[in-house]
């Protein structure tokens, strides 16, 4: 056993068995390194990535691969959902250096932690153009023991180049009409009219440009914003990307038409989607919006919630097919033959047609990954119902993925926005407690007595890793959303105590840039910085995000300021890469709409009817960002509502910008109309 044992990662314990004696990521490995004259490999991935599994199955518990690498090498293995600072660092010379990147991502450095030479998966022996991962170790080892002064030098080339990186920042001019008409243009040249989405094969949910296309719909009126987010959400609903029987969506899809996914789970995704699918609900009354976004809910709670009420990270893409094989799909995967012995014979041809399902199968080995194809028709809504309980019935049979249990806080941030919102919009107070919970973990467990937050935990254990900025962004918009729907204002003390950490650690005070690590953080090679999105949206506009909303809620100036200045690095992206700063353009679209305050007044600490009404109608306002504040007249739970009256003597809702409101209203219908129109 190796030293991976006592780690708190789901991602290093799978490791912790193998025959190579692995290091975490520490000072003391890069010592030993150095006291053993030995260059380090460094290996990044995590738990639910498949080609990371491979790579381990092929190389890493091979004992004799494992006895050359404890021989020549010191191995480090990183989980780059514990310490994407680590993962960003390397993998931007990963990518200068070899024009792509992905996990699992190995490289080699000097004892000075230098990177030298780099690549991703390595097969076992030469394929595909690939050399062997053996053979890839011997070249390594011999130039270190033969041309240690050439290594030197090229490790330090790679460092003074990733040093001489600048992100392209204009200051404090945040984007403004013109720049969010660009982006706009430039999406819908890359947009797919066809499939919804945008590029090619493989093709990722683009949920932080979804948000964009729904603020700017809801801002300008634009349809075309507004078609390209239905049309793309209604292919993604249809696909195998989505899950038609448990709800909750895959990683990709592995062609442009969103029938084959890369079946893994992940908890940023489903709670950035579950978000899109109630605000797209909002914005047009979908009833296909509405199903998805609480079915995908109801699968976070129920596939994700870990015993301490947060979120856990992910679902395998792989699990055991029944044969002691771990198979990519084999959970979610059906045949015509398996759909009639589950079903019947009628009834299974039935929901092969309905869920697209066909004998030659859309899989590998005439298998089917379920789709929903305009089909309605073939199969009732109640039969639907009794289909779909029996088929889950069935496969919950089936041996299930592994779960990754670990809670990083920015996801959970993110869910607990998603499952806030969509239960207030959809009346389901159990979804609005599962966000507080996690909210009490994120509270309870990962910050400490000076409002830091750790990065993980796990079983209710604290990890030792430090949050990045990411973290700070989305637990502050997760609480500023639960304070908006709960008129609970300790949320929002809690989100401005985070942002007084982004603006103390995180931010360039000369500039207003952001950095990915605070400024005491461990210090790499570089500052990791990166205001594009990834698979969920980048610390940098997060945190931006979060401070346009608390400066609204609060009336800061500091936090304003600091949010329009960080939004000047989506005046030069949103033209260029409108597709990789998608919630940078969400933000902005805020920003240009105000954003509006709204300040819901009753008549006492308990809710009556008509402050229900009016608190409900002000969620369900479309205008980009807006933040709300509802508790009795001349309440000090938020500062929106202090000043604000009854009006003769009945509830009443103020609609506001930078703390100046216009007339206040008793109709929830006025109120609608001052919230939605443009």
């Amino acid at each position: 056993m190796n030293r991976l044992a006592h780690e708190t990662s789901p991602y290093l314990l799978q490791h912790a068995d193998n025959p190579v004696d692995w290091w975490p990521w520490s000072a003391e490995a890069f010592d030993e390194a150095r006291k053993t004259n030995r260059p380090v490999l460094l290996s990044v991935g995590y738990s639910s990535c498949h080609w990371c599994h491979v790579m381990a199955h092929e190389s890493f518990e091979d004992q004799g691969t494992a006895d050359y690498l404890n021989e020549h090498f010191v191995s480090v293995k990183v989980d780059r959902e514990e310490r994407p600072d680590v993962d960003a660092v390397y993998m931007e010379a990963v990518q200068a250096a070899t024009g792509q990147g992905g996990w699992p991502m190995t490289v080699f450095l000097t004892p000075d932690a230098e990177p030298f030479y780099f690549g991703t998966y390595f097969p076992p022996a030469p394929r595909h153009g690939m050399p062997a991962f053996r053979q890839v170790l011997e070249g390594v080892r011999q130039a270190w023991d033969t041309r240690r002064d050439e290594v030197g030098e090229v490790a330090g080339k790679i460092v003074r180049d990733l040093a001489q990186r600048e992100i392209s920042h204009q200051g404090d001019r945040a984007p403004g009409e013109p720049e969010l008409a660009q982006a706009l243009l430039g999406l819908t040249r890359e947009y797919d009219p066809q499939r919804g989405g945008f590029g090619g094969a493989p093709k990722f949910p683009p949920s932080m440009v979804l948000e964009f296309l729904l603020r700017h719909h809801a801002r300008t009126g634009s349809d075309g914003a507004l078609q390209m987010a239905q049309d793309t959400c209604e292919r993604m609903a249809r696909g195998g990307l989505y899950d038609q029987l448990g709800g909750g969506f895959a990683r990709y899809s592995v062609d442009r038409d969103w029938v084959v996914p890369h079946f893994e789970k992940m908890l940023y995704d489903n709670a950035l989607l579950c978000r899109v699918y109630a605000h797209l609900w909002r914005a047009t009354g979908s009833d296909l919006a509405r199903r998805v976004a609480l079915e995908t809910a109801d699968f976070l709670v129920r596939e994700l919630r870990t015993d301490e009420g947060g979120f856990a990270s992910a679902l395998d893409a792989d699990s055991d097919d029944g044969t002691g094989r771990h198979v990519e799909g084999a959970y979610y995967v059906w045949t015509p033959e398996r759909l009639r012995a589950v079903l019947g014979d009628a009834d299974g041809d039935l929901a092969a047609q309905y869920f697209g399902v066909t004998g030659e199968g859309t899989f590998e080995h005439g298998q089917s990954v379920l789709q929903l194809p305009q089909t309605e028709g073939v199969l009732d809504a109640e039969k639907v119902v009794s289909v779909r309980q029996r088929l889950l019935a069935e496969r919950a049979e089936r041996p299930a993925p592994g779960r990754d249990d670990k809670v990083v806080a920015a996801w959970n941030g993110l869910a607990v926005a998603a499952l806030a919102e969509t239960g207030a919009y959809f009346g389901r107070p159990d979804l609005i407690e599962a966000a507080l919970g996690a909210a009490d973990l994120l509270v309870r467990v990962h910050l400490d007595e000076h409002a830091r937050l750790a990065r993980t935990s796990k079983d209710g254990r604290v990890g030792p890793n430090a949050g990045v900025l990411e973290d700070y962004g989305d637990v502050a918009e997760g609480f500023l959303a639960l304070a908006s729907v709960t008129g609970e204002g300790v949320w929002l003390d809690f989100a401005g105590l985070l942002l007084d950490h982004v603006l103390a650690r995180f931010a360039d005070p000369g500039t207003g840039a952001l950095y990915d690590a605070a400024a005491d953080a461990e210090q790499l090679i570089r500052r990791p910085q990166d205001p594009t999105d990834n698979a969920a949206p980048s610390g940098w506009t997060a945190a931006a995000g979060a401070l346009l909303g608390y400066a609204a809620h609060t009336g800061s100036e500091p936090h304003r300021t600091a949010a329009e200045r960080a939004l000047g690095v989506v005046t030069t992206l949103g033209p260029r890469v409108p597709r990789f700063i998608g919630w940078g353009l969400a933000v902005a679209e805020a920003l240009l709409d105000g954003p509006k305050e709204v300040a819901v007044v009753g008549p006492g600490t308990a809710a009556d009817a008509h402050t229900t009404a009016l608190h409900r109608t002000a969620l369900l306002g479309t205008a980009p960002g807006a933040v709300v504040a509802v508790g009795a007249a001349g309440s000090d739970e938020f500062p929106l509502l202090a000043d604000r009256p009854l009006v003769a003597g009945q509830p009443a809702a103020y609609v506001c910008r930078n703390f100046t409101c216009d007339a206040p209203t008793t109709d929830p219908e006025r109120l609608r109309t001052a919230l939605n129109g443009r």
